[in-house]
């Protein structure tokens, strides 16, 4: 299966600091550029076979470098300036109901701060730092869902992880309030939360969790359109067959995250990204968005 990632150019060697990847000896030639949304919207765009140029989902942002954080926008830029990725990030909602990316139901592993966020006004952790993974702190605060579809727009696609607690009509209202269908899609684990999205925004791109041929019969006759759905395939490979089912629909298959994909990544060595997507999968969700970059190169 041919694959391109817009920009890369084949040889090019990324220092390494034991499994980090040090940002300041880190370039790669790819340079943002406007996203072109094809006339049918992000539904043409994000269609198999893949003609959006994109093999990658940056989980949560792609915050395993050093300075920048997961969930910042510090960090998106700094990863869509360098290759082409979807941005996955997740949604969480203060006391006083202000959507803002954080992954974890508390603010202890990744700011300045500590307790719920839930249980915490805006006004109390807008001008907390960001940690990176590695435990640094940075100048960087935590962004509000809000800013985070306002940079995307016309540049960047944004996959929302909405966590629990938090009503999809939010989300989906500050999606519209800022016009910006056409660069997000909802992340969604069960089959009646995807029928809420559908229901409440039809336009929306939704991701669904398909893993099986069980999972697949229920998408194929639940109501909502093929055209409106990625497919995560889950945390391993699937079987051909599952592919070549979704691929029939149109629908596109991410593979990854949790750390799976990276681990074995690091153990067999980074080309099994590539065979990851010789076996079927068209978008890989990963921690590490620049290594996966430099072998997901044209055949």
């Amino acid at each position: 299966m041919a694959k391109k990632l817009f920009g890369l150019i084949p040889l090019l060697v990324l220092a390494y600091s034991s499994c980090k990847l040090q940002t300041s000896e880190t370039t790669l030639p790819y340079k943002q550029q406007k996203l072109e949304i094809p006339e049918g919207g992000i539904q043409q765009l994000l269609r198999y076979p893949n003609q959006s140029n994109i093999a990658i989902s940056a989980h949560r942002g792609g915050g395993e470098y050093e300075g920048y954080p997961e969930n910042c926008l510090a960090s998106f830029e700094f990863i869509t300036q360098q290759v082409m990725a979807i941005i996955e990030c997740d949604v969480r909602s203060t006391a006083d109901g202000v959507l803002v990316l954080l992954h974890d139901e508390t603010l202890d592993r990744t700011t300045t701060g500590s307790g719920k966020v839930e249980e915490k006004t805006w006004e109390e952790i807008k001008n907390l730092k960001l940690l990176d993974n590695l435990g640094n702190e940075t100048d960087y605060h935590i962004p509000t869902l809000q800013e985070a579809i306002k940079w995307a727009k016309g540049k960047a696609l944004l996959s929302l992880d909405v966590k629990k607690k938090v009503a999809f009509e939010a989300v989906i209202a500050a999606v519209e309030e800022t016009e910006t269908q056409n660069f997000v899609n909802i992340i969604t684990y069960t089959l009646e939360a995807a029928k809420i999205v559908h229901r409440l925004a039809p336009d929306l791109m939704i991701s669904c969790t398909i893993r099986n041929e069980f999972e697949f019969n229920q998408y194929d006759s639940c109501g909502i359109p093929w055209t409106n759905i990625i497919a995560f395939t889950g945390l391993k490979e699937s079987p051909k067959a599952l592919y070549d089912a979704l691929h029939e629909k149109g629908v596109l298959c991410i593979l990854g995250t949790i750390g799976n994909l990276d681990r074995h990544a690091k153990s067999r060595g980074d080309q099994f990204y590539k065979t990851c997507l010789e076996k079927g999968a068209d978008i890989l969700a990963t921690d590490r968005p620049l290594e996966a970059a430099l072998v997901l190169k044209e055949k």
